[in-house]
C-alpha cells in the first residue's frame, strides 16, 4: 500500500516538471511576430544542399543612364567676321589712328609733322619701306588736292594704308576637296605662338563654311597637344588621327590624309610641333612631314602662324619656314592686344605671302577671314 502510493506521487511530479518546461515554450512560440512574407516569397526561394529554403539573391539594380552627349556646336559663319570682331582691334589700335590724323590735321604740314607721321608708322610695325612710300605718296596727295576736312584726310590715309596691304594678293583658304582627294591643309609656326589652338579654331573656320573635317595631330612631342586638337574637334564633329606620344609626325600626317581620303572628308588640316627656325634638326623634319603627305596627296595649304606681337622678330622666324615647306598663307594672332596693326603690311611685303586669317580674341570663334578695308577701317577708329 505505501509503495502504490509512492508510485502515485512520482507520476504526480513528472507531469507537474514536464508542464513547467512545455508551456512556457509554447506560449513563447505563440507570441513570437509573423513571418513577412513580402519579404521572401516560396517560389522566389531556393532549396540549399540540406534542403532547407534560402532567400533568393535580390534582383540586379539597373545602372544609372549614362548623360547625354552635348551637341555639336555650331560655329558662326565667317562671312563678315572680322567686321564683328572690329571693336576688338579698334581698341588696341585707335592710339595709332587718331595719332596719324590729328598730325595730318594740322593747319601746316611742315617736315616736322612729316616725321611724327613717319614716326608713328614705324612704330606701328609697318616697316621702313613700305612706310616711305606712304608717306612720300601722302605728301604729294595733300599738297596736289589741298585736303585738310577730317573726312577727306582719314579717307586720303585709308586709300593708302589698304594700297600697301595689297588688296589684289588671293586670299582663298584652298580647302576645297579636288576629285575624289580631300584638300590638305599643313599648319606650321615656332613655339608658343598658340599654334595647335589656332589649329582648333582653324577647324571651326571651315566648319562654319559647309567643309567636313579631318584633324591630324602630328604633333606627337608636346605633352597633351593631341588631347587638346581632339577636344578642339569634338566640338564641331570632326574626328582626330593620332599616334603614340613621341612618335613619327610623318606618319601620324601620312594616315591623316590616307583616312581622308577614304572617309571622303573635304579638308584634312595637320597640326604640326611647334620649333624653332633656327633648330636645323627641327626644320629638316617639318619638310619630312611635307614630304611623306604628299605621297599620299599635295599639300593644297601650308599655313603659318605668327604671334603678331612679336613684330619685326616674326620676320626672320617667317623666312626659315617659307624656305623650308613653300608657305603659302599667314595666319597672324593677337592682333586684340599689343600688338601692332602694321606688321600685317610688313609681313606681307617681306615675304609676298598673304594674310589669310587673324586671330582678335580667345574666344573659339575670334578667328577671322582677313580683308584689308575692314581692317584698315578697324585701325583708324571713327
Amino acid at each position: 500500500m505505501v509503495f502504490l502510493f509512492v508510485a502515485i506521487a512520482v507520476v504526480v511530479l513528472a507531469l507537474l516538471v514536464t508542464a513547467a518546461l512545455v508551456i512556457p515554450r509554447r506560449r513563447a512560440r505563440e507570441m513570437r511576430p509573423p513571418v513577412d512574407v513580402g519579404v521572401v516569397l516560396l517560389e522566389d526561394a531556393q532549396p540549399s544542399a540540406t534542403g532547407t529554403l534560402i532567400e533568393a539573391p535580390p534582383a540586379p539594380v539597373e545602372p544609372a543612364p549614362a548623360p547625354a552627349a552635348p551637341g555639336v556646336e555650331q560655329p558662326e559663319p565667317t562671312a563678315g567676321r572680322l567686321l564683328r570682331l572690329r571693336a576688338r582691334l579698334a581698341r588696341s589700335q585707335n592710339t595709332f589712328g587718331r595719332g596719324l590724323l590729328a598730325v595730318l590735321s594740322r593747319d601746316q604740314l611742315d617736315d616736322a609733322a612729316w616725321e611724327e607721321v613717319e614716326e608713328a608708322l614705324l612704330t606701328a610695325d609697318v616697316g621702313v619701306a613700305p612706310t616711305s612710300e606712304i608717306v612720300e605718296r601722302l605728301r604729294t596727295r595733300t599738297k596736289v588736292l589741298g585736303t585738310r576736312s577730317p573726312g577727306e584726310l582719314r579717307a586720303l590715309l585709308a586709300e593708302e594704308l589698304v594700297t600697301a596691304l595689297q588688296p589684289d594678293l588671293d586670299r582663298t583658304l584652298r580647302s576645297t576637296p579636288t576629285g575624289e582627294r580631300p584638300a590638305v591643309v599643313l599648319v606650321v609656326g615656332v613655339n608658343g605662338t598658340g599654334k595647335t589652338t589656332t589649329c582648333g579654331k582653324l577647324a571651326r573656320v571651315l566648319v562654319a563654311d559647309g567643309r567636313t573635317v579631318l584633324l591630324g595631330a602630328a604633333d606627337t612631342f608636346r605633352a597633351a597637344a593631341a588631347d587638346q586638337l581632339q577636344t578642339w574637334g569634338s566640338r564641331v564633329g570632326a574626328e582626330t588621327v593620332r599616334g603614340p606620344e613621341g612618335g613619327d609626325p610623318a606618319s601620324v600626317a601620312f594616315d591623316a590624309v590616307k583616312q581622308g581620303t577614304d572617309r571622303h572628308v573635304d579638308t584634312v588640316l595637320i597640326d604640326t610641333a611647334g620649333r624653332l627656325h633656327t633648330k636645323v634638326g627641327l626644320m629638316d623634319e617639318l619638310g619630312k612631314v611635307k614630304r611623306v603627305v604628299e605621297k599620299q596627296a599635295p599639300v593644297d595649304e601650308t599655313l603659318l602662324v605668327l604671334d603678331a606681337t612679336t613684330g619685326q622678330n616674326g620676320l626672320t622666324q617667317a623666312r626659315v619656314f617659307t624656305e623650308v615647306v613653300d608657305v603659302t598663307g599667314i595666319v597672324l594672332t593677337k592682333l586684340d592686344g599689343t600688338a601692332k596693326g602694321g606688321i600685317v603690311i610688313s609681313v606681307q611685303r617681306e615675304l609676298g605671302v598673304p594674310v589669310k586669317l587673324v586671330g582678335l580674341g580667345e574666344g573659339a570663334d575670334d578667328l577671322a577671314p582677313f580683308d584689308p578695308e575692314q581692317f584698315v577701317d578697324a585701325l583708324l577708329g571713327e
